[in-house]
Order: structure tokens, then sequence, then C-alpha cells
């Protein structure tokens, strides 16, 4: 008997031909699947970053006892003036007074404390400050503000200081250095050995002022000079101003020389009224031992940015093998 044998039509695929495309269709759908499965992880993993950030941020948040400050009849107002006093800054003119207006106008506030512990900075940002205390002062007579410097009133942070009704520090604070300053660099020397010339083109005979790269002309130093010395007189006048008669020395030589005194020394000069901190004023002295932050914040992404951004440096540092000067 002979077998036979037909030939597969056009249109009757061959069995090898079904087995590939059943082998294609099946890699086609797990590529597919796995697309969804990478999609469906990727979502999970978004929204739990997104709920970790949140947490992070809630929890580095300040939390404000509300019920604590409804509950209250009273109590007394902190705001601190930490670090440099200048534009965009923690200590600006503009959070701090900002502060001071949130404090006096809450009928529960029956003191202000100014926590300080800063080297001064701008005249013209300490300056908004004093004048916006006394004008505080002006319009509620009946709220005081305090002054408390921690480790450092210094500059333009005394400036401030000297606005308040009283200043407290540590026996071992840093008080004073009422003067002005202003410091730069001189390269002309420099530029000379290695050749470079200096091309500077003005339109004014002093547009040019105070040019590091140019050498000193005497009588723009004189006018400078001058302008620091008009700094320091405004200064001087506001710091007498504020203490009056407190001041037990105004004649002192060196009182307005830019030194500064520990707290122990200040004292008998007249720069403060005593010794103490924050808590012990808010207690011993208006009396409501509570105390309530006014202090504007950053907001928490803000904070939680820089202390990411400092947490990585610092690992960098590290890696890299630096690591900066510690005390012991």
């Amino acid at each position: 008997m002979v077998d036979q044998w037909k030939a597969p039509s056009e249109s009757e695929p061959a069995a090898g031909d079904d087995k590939s495309w059943k082998l294609l269709e099946k890699t086609l759908l797990a590529g597919i699947q796995e697309q969804r499965r990478a999609r469906r992880w990727g979502i999970f993993f978004k929204v739990l970053t997104f709920c970790y950030l949140i947490t992070v941020l809630i929890l580095f948040s300040p939390l404000v006892d509300m019920e604590r400050s409804a509950t209250s009849s009273g109590y007394t107002a902190l705001i601190d003036v930490r670090g440099v006093i200048a534009d965009k800054e923690a200590a600006s003119a503009d959070n701090i007074v900002t502060s001071l207006q949130a404090a006096f106008a809450d009928p529960k506030v029956k003191g202000v404390v100014l926590r300080i512990n800063s080297p001064g900075g701008s005249p013209v940002q300490s300056g908004y400050v004093y004048d916006e205390i006394r004008r505080l002062r002006g319009l509620h007579p009946d709220i005081k503000v305090y002054a408390v410097i921690s480790d450092l009133g210094a500059s333009g942070a005394y400036y401030i200081a000297s606005a308040a009704d009283e200043i407290y520090a540590d026996k071992a604070s840093l008080v004073g250095s009422i003067g002005v300053t202003a410091a730069g660099f001189g390269f002309v020397g420099a530029m000379d050995k290695l050749g470079i010339q200096r091309r500077a083109y003005t339109s004014g005979e002093h547009k040019a002022f105070l040019d590091p790269f140019e050498p000193e002309k005497p009588d723009e130093t004189k006018f400078w000079q001058g302008v620091l010395n008009v700094t320091h007189e405004q200064f001087i006048a506001s710091v007498k101003q504020g203490r009056g008669d407190r001041l037990k020395d105004k004649d002192h030589p060196e009182l307005f020389s830019g030194l500064v005194w520990t707290g122990q020394q200040a004292l008998p000069l007249g720069l403060i009224d005593g010794l103490g901190n924050a808590s012990s004023v808010a207690r011993d002295v208006i009396g409501e031992k509570e105390l309530i932050d006014f202090t504007v914040q950053e907001s928490a992404f803000d904070r939680f940015s820089k202390k990411l951004g400092a947490s990585v440096a610092e690992q960098l540092a590290m890696w890299m093998g630096f690591q900066g000067p510690t005390l012991r």
C-alpha cells in the first residue's frame, strides 16, 4: 500500500509556523503583563515616596499647641533673633517685625521676650526693627518688651535690644560692639606682579568708588570714613535714646568704641538691666512662665530641603576625607 502525501495548501499553515505564532503571541502577552506589573509597582513607589515626604514635612513642621493657647489666660510671647540680621535671612527685619506685630495683636500676650543670639548685621535692618519696637511700645504701653541675650548680642543685635524696656543676659554673654565696620581687599600689588591691567570705564568721577583693583584715593577714603562715622553716630544716638539714664557713664571712652563685654561686665556699665534667660524673665519679671513662640518660621519644605542639603554635603565631605575643626 502506497502512502499518499499531500502538500499543504497556502490557506493551511504548517505545524511549525503555527507553533511560532503561538510562541510569539505568548512572548507579546508576557511583555505586556510585565509592563503592566512595572507600571503598578512604579505607581506604588511614587505613592509611597509621596507619603514619606508628607510624613517628614509634618514631623519637621512646628506644631502649635492650639488647645493650650485657647485655654490659657495669658502667656509670654517669644521671638527669636538668631543669626545675621540681613534681608532674606531668618533674622531679617521683615520676619522680626511680622513676629512683633503678631505678638502685640494677641490679647493674651502679657509681655514679649526677644531672645537674641546674633553678631549683628545691616544697620538698615536693625534700625527698622528698633523703630518698630518703639512704635509698638507706644501703641501698647501695657505690654513690655524684654531683650534677652544668650551667647551673643553684638552690634546690630544690641541696636535692636536697646529699643526694649529692659535687657537681660547671662553673666558670660557677649554684649555691645557698638560700632560700624566695612572691610575689603586691595589687589593692586598682586596685579602688578602678575602683569595684569585693570580696565574700568565709568561715566562718573567716583563711579568706581573704592575699586579693590585700583590704588586707594585719599579723597574717597576720607569720604567713606565719613559715611561710617555718620552711621556710628546714628547707632550711638539710638542706644542713648533707648537706654536713657540707665547708661551709667555715657562719656565712657570705650563704651561706644566697638568693644564687647561679658554680661557681668555690661551690668555695671548700664548696657543691660540684669542677669537672666528667657525662661527666668518670663517667670520672674513678666509673671507668665508659659512661652508661646511667635517667631516667623520657614516653610516645612524649605527646612527639609536645607536639612537634606546639609546632610548630603556632610556625607560628601566625609567621603572625600574633609573634616572641619572641632572643639573638645
